[in-house]
């Protein structure tokens, strides 16, 4: 079962567990280490900081969408949501915090308070697929957990949900399967199935190991603990 077979409570639990989870990372963090690197190439804690603010605040236009039938974008455009992240680490790292937990409340508000029916309307992500609105939930667990474990201060995939992790391999695999990218490598989970990238094609490269480091692997985020790893994985956002 995926994530998003679950009932729509269970995954809003999980959305908020992962968000106090990220905000456990951050609460760590001095403001002198908010200037640090990341996971993320280029990216400063702030950068991150901003950006999972921000995300926030985009998904609550697509939540107004859904409510108000009106279309409501996430972003005016690539480059204005790069300006934003841009300008956004600039911010004394008390409004970065603030920018953080003021979006993440008004996103869960904004959750609360959809109308029932309201959860099927379509609304369209930053990659231009229109989805049903319910689809938000899973786009922020997405990104609350994995950018707990970039601001690289504890974070782990192994204290993941087990259907977190699950739907991340689901939507990378499918990734690269779309973009036709990574057609020679097999995962294997320690106890589980083999996954080949490409089922009709001969495997040959095989990542072994289990489930959070495979799925760490495979998003890109490092190879710790894992047999096959020194490959570096296909892009898959």
């Amino acid at each position: 079962m995926g994530f998003n077979d679950l009932e729509l409570s269970e995954r809003l639990l999980i959305a908020r567990r992962g968000t106090a989870y990220l905000s456990q990372r951050l609460a760590e963090l001095t403001d002198d280490e908010l200037a640090g690197p990341t996971l993320l190439d280029g990216w400063t804690r702030r950068h991150l900081t901003a950006h999972i603010g921000y995300n926030a605040a985009a998904l609550c236009r697509l939540m107004d969408w859904a409510a108000t039938g009106v279309e409501t974008p996430m972003y005016a455009s690539t480059e204005q949501r790069a300006q934003e992240i841009t300008e956004g680490a600039t911010l004394s790292p008390a409004a970065l915090r603030n920018l953080f937990a003021h979006t993440v409340a008004r996103l869960d508000e904004k959750w609360r308070n959809l109308p029932e029916s309201a959860w099927q309307a379509q609304v369209r992500t930053a990659q231009g697929r229109l989805v049903p609105a319910e689809e938000t939930v899973w786009m922020r667990t997405r990104e609350v957990w994995i950018h707990a474990v970039d601001l690289d201060n504890g974070g782990r995939f192994g204290d993941f949900p087990k259907v977190v992790l699950e739907s991340l391999l689901d939507d990378i695999v499918g990734m690269w399967r779309k973009k036709d990218l990574g057609a020679g490598i097999a995962l294997e989970i320690d106890g589980g199935e083999r996954i080949a990238v490409a089922p009709d094609a001969e495997a040959t490269h095989t990542v072994r190991g289990q489930l959070p480091a495979v799925v760490r692997w495979a998003a890109g985020r490092g190879a710790i603990g894992l047999d096959g790893g020194e490959l570096t994985p296909p892009r898959w956002l």
